[in-house]
């Protein structure tokens, strides 16, 4: 197996899920089969129990794991399917460790960080790398892994020291490190930094991992100065310093990483350049131009509980831009809080209750997604009766659609008192219910499991 790491320094949000993700494309393009595997380094077990405010959006997979976001981007840039064990994180990897330790597998040795917790971690990359994810027989050529966090925190040691290990294990031939870093531009100055950077990669190489490839991240594209300097202090050679600059949408980095020649940079560290073929992302290319030559746009009202966070809808959010490009439109997405739709906020913030519902009634259509607990339920139904009686596409998911039946039971019905066993468990009539006998087979507590009971003959537009 092939391993290509993806770290990150400097700061978080880099872009390391898209940039790994980016790479897998174009690796993928070559001829090559890919797989992925996230690993966070939190003491969670899954992204299940993480509010969307602290993590982004909870990504849930076909096997039912509930996982990071970044794996939603390997998904759809990749066009795999991938299970629960694909992201690794710090709880799981203890949990694993201190159940074999209870069992007395470690036949009563003291169970340490190293080498038991490393171990462990090696074990469960060298396990999945292998599993099949693109619906054919064997394993991948190459694994893609990308961990989460910044080089230095302390949560991510013994993960940077499994993967040391793992380098020297499977020998300089199957290990390629990408770091992606920050090249920041003084306001004042208008200068390329590259000072950020060189600490980054030295604390990296002091922790016993040295860079194949650098990804500079920065608004501007890259000075050649720039980049020779990067090489000189970093290590690295100019033609493996590679820049992902802002782009007009992230469809674009692959074709940037192909421009910069990234692929041959990684077959030929992995000693791949005689199996793979060119790079054939002509269908991408397509794809990324339709995007940027469209001109009609169309106005969709997102109104949600977490749109303090817009990586909280990530999915969502690509759903609508696949759809929206799909037929010839360029998504504008209009973010409105739930709560400040509701007549209390008229009293208490008068200026984001106008603001919102003058951006909800200038838009074209409405959805609501998927949210847990009551907060910023009477926004979101007062959105959906406004879309109901107002002829606005409406489109409801999860919770969204549970306000949908709720609103018309109590507009159209009459029936005041109408909702969900979720929010009232006393109400007379529960048109959205609680049905454990199918939630018995869910593991992924504490989120139930809803089913619509349409209590009525009635169709819903």
């Amino acid at each position: 197996m092939k391993y290509v790491l993806i770290s990150g320094g400097v700061v978080s949000g880099l872009g390391k899920g898209v940039t790994a993700s980016s790479i897998g494309v174009v690796l993928k393009a070559c001829g090559l089969r890919v797989t992925s595997i996230k690993i966070d380094p939190y003491l969670n077990i899954d992204a299940g129990t993480m509010s969307p405010f602290e993590h982004g959006e909870v990504f849930v997979l076909d096997d039912g794991g509930e996982v990071d976001l970044d794996l939603g981007n390997y998904e759809r840039f990749l066009d795999v399917t991938l299970t629960k064990d694909n992201n690794i994180t710090t709880g799981k990897i203890y949990q694993s460790v201190l159940e074999k330790e209870r069992k007395g597998d470690y036949l009563g040795k003291t169970v340490q960080v190293v080498p038991h917790i490393t171990d462990a971690i090696k074990d469960w990359i060298e396990t999945v790398a292998v599993i099949p994810v693109d619906g054919k027989e064997g394993p991948a050529d190459v694994c893609v892994i990308e961990l989460g966090g910044t080089v230095g925190d302390i949560e991510s040691m013994p993960f940077i020291e499994a993967l040391r290990q793992l380098s020297f294990q499977v020998g300089p031939d199957n290990f390629c490190l990408i770091h992606v870093s920050l090249i920041p531009v003084l306001g004042v100055v208008g200068e390329q930094k590259t000072k950020p950077t060189q600490h980054s990669v030295r604390e990296l190489r002091a922790l016993g991992l040295t860079p194949h490839l650098l990804t500079s991240r920065s608004a501007e594209p890259l000075l050649e100065s720039t980049k020779e300097k990067l090489s000189k202090f970093c290590h690295v050679p100019v033609e493996n310093i590679l820049n992902i600059h802002d782009v007009p949408n992230i469809w674009h980095i692959p074709l940037l990483l192909r421009n910069q020649n990234a692929h041959h940079s990684i077959l030929q560290q992995l000693n791949l350049l005689s199996q793979a073929t060119p790079p054939d992302l002509q269908q991408w290319t397509e794809m990324a131009e339709t995007y940027d030559n469209l001109t009609e746009s169309v106005r969709i009202a997102m109104v949600g509980k977490y749109v303090g966070l817009t990586d909280s809808y990530l999915s969502v959010v690509k759903a609508l831009l696949h759809a929206c490009v799909a037929r010839s439109f360029k998504p504008s997405i209009d973010w409105i809080a739930a709560s400040d739709l509701e007549d209390d906020s008229e009293k208490s913030t008068p200026e984001a209750h106008a603001a919102a519902w003058k951006t909800l009634k200038s838009a074209d259509c409405v959805l609501v997604p998927g949210g847990f607990g009551d907060r910023g339920v009477r926004g979101m139904m007062l959105a959906a009766k406004y879309a109901r009686e107002n002829s606005v596409p409406y489109l409801g998911i999860c919770l969204g659609m549970q306000i949908s039946v709720i609103e018309f039971a109590r507009s159209v019905l009459g029936w005041e008192r109408a909702n969900s066993v979720e929010f009232d468990a006393q109400t007379p009539n529960p048109v959205v219910i609680f049905m454990p006998e199918v939630c018995t087979c869910l593991t992924s507590p504490p989120f139930s499991l809803f089913y619509f009971l349409f209590v009525c003959n009635v169709s819903l537009s």
